[in-house]
């Protein structure tokens, strides 16, 4: 039994947290909202904590001759290698907490009760950092849940605060779906809550020597218990602009005063550091551009991200000037092909932070746009983005959720624009462009379209079951139908690895009888899981 945390016992939890995920690898894959094959959430957890435990089992053995403690080291190479190999959301905002909690325990002389409860806490508050619209009822709610009751405990017994965060984790965790509809309605608790819990049950076992058997919470009801207020913006203002400011104090005073002129909803948070420090900017806006100038006049903006209310569609840019290049994200060889004709470097699906940060080192300019084209590898774009700006590189997401809105985005590049005017445009470009995924369903699961079955077809537009069916190329032809009825020009077909023969050609068919002055392009996208990916513009 331990009384600190040092170097070794850091060392020790690391391997019994990678092997515990790898034990519940597959129960927090199966913690998925939607019936689809491919909740991975367990999964990125295993890969961003092996990175962890690579970066451990390189480097711990040269601990610096002066700067951080020996179990500060360690804690310090275990955040870094987590960051790096992060993979989805949960892997990167678990990489923040790592951070948080080695930021505050590295300058301690020993990590007790009390000093593991602030490093929880500072944790805590580098995660919530990294989302730029926290929803609880998500792994936030659950490190968050660890902290409090740890600081609760007030003791300097570490095991006996340990066991008390691991408890309130765990808890906390089981409350998710009262918290956030989707869980509810899918009927399971957050992957990533889950896999936190497993982090810190293996904490407690390096400390005690006492394994804990905690299985998943089920939770209460398979019905929504609650609603979660979600930001829509006022009818005012059309926009919401946020970014990433390093500036001083004085000049944020300034800022504040002439976003407070443009709009409202306005918030602008600092890191406390001086005399300049890194500030977090919140406003709803008519006028973009003067947004982000009264950003560039203040300091130095980055991970700037504007959204339109009337799209409800993130469309992040950033303000980066000349040597400019793209980078996507592509599952199937088909899309690669399309990303590369159109002069983009090409990352393979599902990349971690450092294969991300390599690709965009690798295209030599100084300013580069990144696609990702689903929401896990958006976080771990924009944690790449932030580590790149340490080597001078100014990098910008557009959080493309599907291929589609990708190929938009880039069909609008002009290098005669103003850096940012072209990010922004590329933004708008995908966020105009609407998406719709049709696979077959992996379980039983009860959606917003109504029950299915394994083995149906789902139709999901923009991320949500909207048809279910029996037949693949009628329920093909059925979401695009719907889609149209809402306008459109151009229709763009992906063809999945799996797709039957024919399939494009029976919803080009359709198409030219149903909405005969509507354009359709038809490529082989080659991607896993879906048989076709459907774009409107």
């Amino acid at each position: 039994m331990l009384d600190t945390l040092d170097a070794a016992a850091v060392r020790r939890w690391c391997a019994s947290g990678l092997a515990a995920l790898k034990r519940h690898q597959g129960e927090i894959d199966q913690l998925n909202v939607y019936p689809v094959p491919d909740g991975d959430t367990g999964t990125n957890l295993v890969l961003t904590l092996t990175s962890a435990q690579q970066a451990l089992a390189m480097d711990l053995d040269t601990l610096p001759d002066s700067g951080p403690t020996a179990h500060g080291h360690a804690l310090r190479l275990m955040a870094q290698g987590a960051l790096l190999g992060a993979r989805g959301n949960s892997g990167v905002i678990l990489s923040q907490i790592l951070r948080g909690f080695a930021d505050q325990a590295a300058g301690v002389p020993a990590v007790r009760g009390r000093e593991l409860a602030a490093a929880l806490r500072s944790g805590t508050a580098a995660a919530y950092t990294a989302v730029s619209r926290p929803v609880e009822g998500t792994l936030l709610t659950v490190v968050a849940a660890a902290a409090t009751a740890a600081e609760g405990a007030d003791s300097d017994d570490l095991r006996t605060v340990a066991g008390v965060a691991a408890r309130a984790a765990a808890e906390a965790l089981a409350r998710t779906p009262e918290q956030l509809p989707a869980l509810a309605r899918a009927g399971v608790v957050d992957a990533g809550g889950r896999g936190l819990c497993v982090l810190l049950d293996a904490l407690v076992e390096v400390l005690t020597g006492e394994r804990t058997v905690r299985p998943a919470p089920t939770p209460r009801s398979a019905r929504p218990a609650a609603t979660v207020a979600r930001e829509t913006g006022s009818d005012e203002y059309a926009y919401e602009v946020q970014f990433l400011l390093d500036a001083r104090a004085e000049a944020v005073a300034g800022l504040r005063r002439a976003l407070d002129a443009l709009g409202d909803s306005l918030v602008v948070v600092g890191d406390g550091r001086e005399p300049e420090g890194t500030w977090n900017v919140h406003v709803h806006v008519n006028d973009v551009g003067a947004a982000v100038e009264a950003g560039v006049a203040a300091g130095r903006p980055y991970r700037i991200s504007v959204t339109r209310f009337a799209d409800q569609s993130e469309s992040p840019s950033g303000p980066l000037v000349a040597g400019r290049a793209a980078v996507v994200v592509a599952t199937g060889g088909g899309i690669a092909d399309l990303f590369a004709a159109e002069g983009a470097t090409v990352v393979p699906g599902n990349p971690s932070t450092g294969e991300l940060l390599d690709a965009v080192r690798s295209t030599g300019a100084a300013r580069v746009v990144v696609l990702p084209n689903d929401a896990n590898t958006e976080a771990v774009a924009s944690a790449a983005a932030r580590e790149a700006h340490r080597y001078g590189i100014k990098v910008s997401v557009v959080p493309t959720r599907s291929p589609v809105q990708a190929l938009a985005a880039l069909a609008v590049r002009d290098g005669d624009r103003r850096f940012e005017d072209d990010v922004i445009a590329m933004a708008e470009a995908a966020g105009a462009c609407r998406y719709a995924e049709v696979c077959h369903a992996s379980r039983e699961a009860l959606t917003v379209a109504g029950p299915c079955r394994p083995g149906d077809v789902l139709a999901l537009v923009e991320g949500e079951v909207h048809l279910i069916g029996t037949d693949l190329t009628d329920t093909c032809a059925a979401v695009v139908d719907r889609m149209l009825g809402g306008g459109g020009e151009m229709v763009t077909l992906l063809a999945g690895v799996d797709a039957p023969a024919g399939l494009t050609d029976a919803v080009r068919a359709h198409v030219a009888r149903r909405w005969p002055f509507v354009e359709v392009h038809a490529y082989p996208g080659g991607q896993p899981f879906y048989p076709l990916l459907v774009g409107i513009e």
